[in-house]
């Protein structure tokens, strides 16, 4: 989900530009920086719940490994 909310927040911030740049009315540029600060709180919060998401997994299913992928060898 982490990849959504950049591309939400970049495309906010991209707005935010271009409808300042064409001199739109004030309230299209408020609404595109609002768009921008509400979006780094959800990111955040999705940052902290990703973290957070192999713990409780393995606490809720003891057979959950995370095995480390290693590149087989050409010997």
């Amino acid at each position: 989900m982490i990849p959504f909310a950049l591309a939400g927040i970049a495309g906010f911030a991209i707005a935010t530009l271009v409808v300042w740049l064409a001199d739109a009315p004030q309230r299209w540029v408020e609404t595109c920086i609002a768009g921008v600060l509400v979006g780094i709180p959800g990111l955040l919060t999705m940052i902290v719940h990703d973290r957070n998401r192999k713990r409780r997994r393995a606490l809720t299913h003891p057979e959950f490994r995370v095995t480390e992928v290693t590149e087989p060898s050409n010997s």
